[in-house]
């Protein structure tokens, strides 16, 4: 009862020290913090199902035999080829994660697995098409394919000096028990897509809830970093770019809808910064971190946001150098 009563009482000093209008503030960027993070949640659980539905159909229906015949085990053929497989996979910076996962689970080769981490969220179709309706079929849309290319096969290279993957990757975490997800080969079509269904769920469910924390980070950074503090300082050759690099990781915009964004951007940044925010945010934001995390250990973490963040500023560089 003491403990209670003088609990309320401490309760009453610090409410009575608030500033007016606080909690009016306060409530206003709850709303804002909501809005925020419902829009980067529902935008990005669409995709992420896409991944962990193809991730399912490559446990059940794909042998490590015959990913040894697709993918070169040399470290230049892995990478490039690699990097050119997310031209075939739908799916963007959340869905890439567990398939990728999945696919090292298969036997593919550590620097295929890095290129087309980096690669597919930028070259797969559906952003190559919303790219291109944003800023037509020019240079922003093949800068941005090319660089992100070359980005995705130098860190796959710089990788495959590695040739122990436990030294990089995760030891691989057990989904749930409650299923054989190691279909029979007499197995029925309809067998193994149910079995395809269980693993989709096992891991939508698994890396859903790193998806609604970075989620929640990136709304908070929104909610309470003005973007206006950022963008005054964006004036600068370098600067800017460095201010672009910023907004990709905080406002972690789905790359399938990002170009949309940086449009809105060209009235203000020059040519180098906004390219460098498309070539960079599909790669590292800080949803995907966390759900890089789930894969790798964290020093290859570090690298896999270094050398993509260096290399997109250079690039960001050059262009606000030789194309002002």
């Amino acid at each position: 009862m003491i403990f209670a009563i003088i609990s309320g009482v401490l309760l009453i000093v610090l409410v009575s020290m608030v500033p007016p209008g606080f909690f009016t503030w306060l409530w206003d960027r709850l709303n804002v913090f909501a809005t925020v993070f419902l829009g980067i949640f529902i935008e990005a659980v669409p995709y992420l199902l896409l991944g962990t539905l193809a991730s399912g159909l490559v446990e059940v229906f794909l042998d490590r035999d015959q990913m040894s015949r697709w993918i070169s085990h040399r470290p230049v053929a892995a990478a490039v080829g690699g990097a050119f497989m997310g031209m075939v996979f739908p799916v963007c910076e959340c869905g890439v994660v567990p398939l990728t996962r999945r696919l090292f689970s298969k036997g593919l080769p550590l620097p295929a697995g890095i290129s087309f981490l980096l690669a597919a969220p930028v070259l797969n179709p559906i952003v190559v098409f919303s790219t291109a309706a944003a800023f037509g079929w020019g240079n922003m849309l093949f800068w941005r394919m090319g660089i992100s290319l070359v980005i995705a096969i130098v860190v796959g290279l710089v990788f495959s000096v590695e040739r122990d993957p436990a030294q990089i990757l995760r030891p691989v975490l057990t989904l749930s028990h409650d299923h054989d997800h190691s279909p029979a080969a007499h197995s029925s079509i309809v067998e193994k897509f149910r079995q395809a269904f269980l693993v989709t769920a096992d891991e939508f469910f698994e890396m859903g809830r790193y998806l609604i924390l970075g989620s929640m980070l990136a709304a908070g950074l929104q909610t309470f970093i003005p973007q206006s503090a950022l963008l005054a300082i964006g004036s600068g050759p370098v600067l800017s770019i460095l201010v672009m690099l910023a907004l990709a990781i905080v406002l972690s915009i789905c790359s399938t809808v990002d170009a949309f964004v940086a449009l809105g951007f060209m009235g203000t940044f020059s040519f180098g910064s906004v390219l460098s925010f498309l070539v960079f945010g599909p790669m590292v934001d800080i949803k995907s971190v966390i759900m890089y995390l789930q894969v790798f250990r964290r020093r290859p973490v570090t690298y896999l946001v270094a050398i993509p963040f260096m290399m997109s500023l250079l690039a960001g560089v050059i262009f606000n150098t030789f194309q002002p």
